[in-house]
């Protein structure tokens, strides 16, 4: 594997464009003891093979994206420096069609140069590191792309795979010398140190590839290893490479997105190139208002950061002034920028093409244009993702039908083939950063291999996993973090979308039904970290029209990512994986797509995003191009255009259907009881005797039916042993004023907002106790109630034993009090519980 370091000029081809970066200047404090030079740094990162300004998916050229434009950029900023330096962050040769033809329809071969090798040796990068996308081919692959590169490349924290763990799989760190001309005109000599870094769960998302080869470790604790390392070494300014993302809060040891934490842990680091996410900074107003971070200046922690969003639409910039004082340099000031190549307000590039970079890929860009236009078979349907993250949708479905229909055929003779199989699916393609016109829009007709593509981005690998139900439910409470919380009671516009949710952790189960209430808390953080221990977002939940059994075990088809625990998933590892083969996902949609020749990729609207909220204005931005799509459905509505490029639309929440109908009317539920700490579940046998059925988890939620001896009755033959893990509770208040929250000792803790409904677990006379002390005053704005019915059947409503109206079938009522099958609903009315009038317990 050859690193080596070449320096030459080369002729800059300049564009127009308006982007211009200042310098940032400190006078220094004694200029006779003091050299000062301007230093520009230059990054690109997440450029996945998109050399070409081509959109391989849509078969057109583009002005918003690509290196071949990047490239005028970059050579337009050298001109304005004095001194600069250029760097790539990684994930090279990854992702998108160009990536998929040299790797696999005409794969690399020994002395053959990879096209983005040819792109950054033709720019004259200084160094560059690997991006977790780089070990998707596998290592051979890996090597054979890079030992063309003409400048080093550097990782610290992948080791081999041996005993001790404790040698560089590659090189860890690279100082190369610098020569560079200060502020009066004198030549200095910078010796500058590159670090480069990756997230460390590349061994988790490549493991087929990496497993036994090689290991990670901790971003952090590696780069506080060897930036005094490489300061001893004589590096003057040690940069660091870091592929990993900018979050706002500091991590514990092996997070995935480090930057923050990097800036505040390690010192002697100069500037920090980022990348990862895909993410602008400085720039996006998530950054805004942080600790510790600059949005306008660029720095995190007074660190010099950058990161230049991806596929080659912006260029990270560092300018930095330095200053040699005591023999020693160091950076006085900095600022950063990552400048577009491309105006969205003004509609028109920013940066010409680069004409050498288009000549040197010209074949393997004419190559991969014949590969993606290879028919397939055809859609009956026009297939699209603009409405993915709102309702069930056309471009997730196909996938999960292909999956399903690819994995039952695996399974056949096997010990799993009778088992119910789910599979689960995400949008890739959801606008979002990548910006209004990141969907999949594909018309009736053709489809062509670049559809494939299109609906699956990554080279996921097919598997299957075994998980019971309850573990199912979980699974799909992650997902559901994608959305934020609804006040059903604020009339205020409220965006319905967590943009800090990666769209392809939103995983979509087919094979069940289920309603997704957004007016609950998420239980779990887009890190998979439990916030809501409690939290119960996922309703209806549904096997074959019946409640999903917690206990049952599901097949369900996923990819490699997630089934070793990609996205942070409770319960995901390899653990729970039946089979794992050698086929893509992309190959299974491939092969049901031929096989079937014609697809009708309508979805069967097995999910919907839920919350009784009438009055909520819920909004959420999609494509401009999706307004006739919005027209034909009864929930969407379109709202304005807005001046990002998007267009904003609102959505009618469906209110969640009835979650349970009693199996007999005798046997209404007497209360619930929160599992605190686990707890088995007992079968009564027919000797008398109780065996453990299942162990109730913490924060699940079981009915229960009255007591018998020491145990709590949850249904049938089915029991729970009194204890301090479950606490029963058997109502809530429903708050219908502001009004004080009490502590024990009588002060009040917070105030209750109008529209919460809190669990009471007793009361005396005065007060609804609402768990360890605290309680609420009972008065005429804090109403008591037990529980709904939920009519399926238009219902007689009854005052004084007599019909007093008809209720139409589909309404809900709080039921106050229960009296045999007499449901009370206050103010001397009820109804007779039956199965079209089916009560349910809070």
């Amino acid at each position: 594997m050859k690193r080596r370091f070449l320096k030459s000029s080369m002729a800059m081809a300049v564009a127009a464009t308006t982007v211009l970066i200042p310098f940032a200047f400190s006078p220094a404090a004694h200029a006779e003891e003091a050299a000062a030079v301007k230093l520009r740094l230059m990054e690109t990162s997440d450029i996945h093979d998109h050399i070409m300004d081509y959109d391989y998916y849509s078969d057109a050229a583009t002005e918003k994206f690509g290196l071949a434009r990047t490239a005028t950029l970059i050579q337009k900023m050298r001109s304005e420096a004095k001194n600069s330096i250029l760097v790539d962050n990684g994930d090279l040769i990854q992702g998108n069609p160009m990536g998929d033809y040299m790797a696999k329809v005409k794969p690399l071969q020994p002395g053959q140069v990879h096209p983005v090798m040819k792109a950054l040796n033709l720019l004259n990068y200084d160094v560059a590191t690997l991006g977790n996308h780089e070990f998707n081919f596998g290592l051979n692959f890996l090597s054979e792309t890079y030992n063309d590169a003409k400048f080093p490349y550097v990782n610290a924290n992948v080791y081999i795979d041996d005993e001790k763990d404790d040698k560089n799989y590659f090189n860890p760190y690279k100082i190369i010398e610098k020569k560079v001309t200060d502020e009066n005109g004198q030549e200095q000599t910078l010796k500058i140190g590159y670090l480069g870094l990756v997230t460390p769960q590349i061994t988790i998302w490549d493991k087929n590839n990496l497993q036994g080869k090689v290991v990670t470790k901790d971003i952090v604790q590696t780069a506080q290893k060897f930036v005094p390392e490489m300061k001893a070494a004589g590096a003057d300014l040690v940069v660091v490479l870091a592929h990993t993302g900018i979050d706002t809060v500091e991590h514990d040891p092996g997070a995935e997105n480090a930057v923050y934490d990097l800036a505040a842990k390690v010192p002697g680091i100069d500037a920090i190139v980022s990348g990862h996410q895909h993410n602008l900074f400085p720039g996006d107003a998530r950054f805004n208002g942080v600790k510790g971070i600059d949005n306008v200046k660029g720095t995190i922690n007074n660190i010099p950061v950058v990161m230049p969003k991806s596929w080659g639409s912006n260029l990270g910039v560092i300018d930095m002034d330095l200053v040699k004082t005591d023999g020693k340099w160091k950076v006085s000031d900095s600022k950063s920028a990552a400048p577009s190549i491309y105006d969205a307000a003004a509609k028109k590039p920013l940066a010409d093409r680069y004409q050498p970079i288009i000549d040197a890929v010209k074949s393997e860009h004419e190559g991969t244009l014949e590969y993606i236009r290879e028919e397939v078979g055809q859609t009956s349907a026009p297939i699209n993702s603009f409405f993915a993250l709102v309702q069930d949708d056309p471009s997730v479905q196909i996938v999960n039908d292909a999956q399903s229909w690819f994995a039952k055929e695996k399974l056949k003779g096997t010990e799993f083939e009778k088992l119910p199989m789910l599979s689960a699916a995400a949008p890739f393609k959801s606008g979002g950063r990548m910006g209004a016109d990141y969907y999949t829009n594909i018309s009736t007709g053709k489809l062509a291999v670049k559809n494939i593509g299109d609906l699956y981005l990554y080279d996921n690998t097919l598997q299957v996993v075994k998980l019971k139900g309850s573990e199912v439910k979980n699974w799909l409470e992650m997902s559901a973090g994608a959305f934020n919380q609804i006040n059903p009671s604020k009339t205020e516009e409220q965006p319905l979308l967590n943009l800090d949710f990666p769209s392809y952790n939103f995983d979509v189960i087919d094979g069940v039904t289920y309603q997704i209430d957004v007016t609950q808390p998420a239980k779990y953080d887009k890190d998979g970290k439990v916030i809501n221990e409690n939290a119960s977002r996922i309703v209806n939940l549904k096997y074959n029209g019946k409640a999903i059994d917690n206990n049952q075990d599901f097949l369900v088809v996923t990819n490699n990512y997630r089934a070793s625990g990609g996205g942070y998933f409770p319960g995901l590892n390899d653990s729970k994986i039946v089979y794992k083969g050698p086929d893509e996902n992309r190959q299974a949609l491939l092969s049901y797509i031929e096989e079937n020749k014609t697809i009708n990729p309508s979805a069967d609207n097995n999910w919907s995003v839920a919350g009784d909220a009438k009055k909520a204005n819920v909004t959420f931005e999609s494509s401009p191009k999706s307004k006739e799509f919005a027209a034909q459905s009864k929930a969407l509505t379109f709202k304005n255009d807005l001046d990002s490029g998007f267009a904003k639309y609102s959505i009618a929440l469906q209110k969640p259907e009835a979650t349970e109908e009693p199996s007999s009317i005798q046997e209404l539920p007497a209360g619930r009881l929160i599992v605190k700490k686990t707890a088995e579940i007992l079968k009564k046998n027919e000797d008398g005797t109780f065996s453990v059925y299942r162990t109730a988890k913490p924060g699940e939620a079981l009915r229960f039916y009255g007591s018998e001896d020491d145990k709590f009755n949850v249904g049938g033959d089915y029991y729970v042993k009194y204890s301090n893990n479950v606490v029963p509770y058997s109502g809530r208040v429903l708050i219908k004023k502001d009004m004080p929250l009490y502590n024990k000792d009588g002060k009040v803790y917070r105030m209750l907002k109008k529209g919460e409904a809190v669990k009471v677990y007793s009361m005396d006379t005065g007060h609804y106790l609402v768990g360890n002390g605290y309680y609420v005053k009972k008065e005429r704005n804090a109403v008591y109630h037990v529980g709904f019915v939920h009519l399926s059947a238009d219902t007689a409503l009854m005052f004084e034993k007599k019909t007093a109206k008809m209720l139409k079938k589909g309404s809900s009522y709080r039921v106050y009090s229960v009296d045999g099958k007499r449901l009370d609903l206050g103010g001397g009315y009820s109804v007779t519980a039956s199965k079209t009038a089916a009560f349910s317990k809070n």
